[in-house]
């Protein structure tokens, strides 16, 4: 993907602050610290477009970047994050729901669960909503540097089993710090584009 301009249009917390624009919308979601913000980095060949905490649970907007007028990465506030406060988690929880239940031109949701550690109960229940919208899912088992070769093998296999992934499904392994999965992930871009254009 050769990309000439990258930038971050706004961080949302409501719909009026949206961008008021119809172009496609591809969201990435999971649960906090499972590295949303380093894959966006990652696929825009950027080191810090993206921001990145440190601190799991901190990310409490919904980032919106402009891919050369184009497309619209969505950065969804990362779920799941037991130390912080109910008051918070619940307003995380509606701010994800409302944009994926009201926002029209999202074409698709990639979930991003860790190759690391079996699917969580969060997990499983954002693939819920998915599939109830869309006709196939794309999961991204993030951090595969972190494991060997054999491991990712096993825990992708676990991954599948446990999500009850289908053929229709799509399962990428990803690292920020190789080239692992940039390139599927594109792929699945450009076809759902390509579908939508000829419908």
């Amino acid at each position: 993907m050769n990309i000439h301009n990258a930038s971050i249009t706004v961080s949302a917390v409501s719909p009026k602050q949206y961008p008021p624009t119809s172009m496609p919308e591809f969201a990435f979601v999971g649960r906090s610290n499972v590295g949303k913000s380093s894959l966006i980095n990652k696929l825009l060949n950027r080191n810090k477009l993206a921001r990145i905490s440190s601190t799991p649970g901190k990310t409490a907007t919904i980032n919106f970047y402009n891919i050369d007028d184009t497309v619209f990465m969505v950065d969804l506030p990362g779920y799941g994050y037991a130390s912080r406060s109910k008051e918070d988690i619940k307003k995380w929880g509606q701010m994800i729901e409302t944009y994926l239940n009201t926002r029209k031109q999202i074409y698709q949701v990639f979930l991003l669960v860790d190759s690391r550690h079996s699917p969580t109960a969060h997990d499983l229940l954002m693939l819920e909503w998915i599939r109830s919208y869309q006709d196939s899912v794309v999961v991204i088992a993030t951090k595969t540097d972190k494991l060997s070769k054999r491991q990712i093998e096993e825990n992708l296999e676990m991954i599948y089993k446990k999500l009850d992934l289908t053929d229709d499904d799509v399962l990428v392994p990803f690292s920020t710090k190789s080239d692992e999965g940039k390139l599927t992930v594109w792929d699945m871009i450009y076809l759902v584009l390509e579908g939508e254009e000829e419908e």
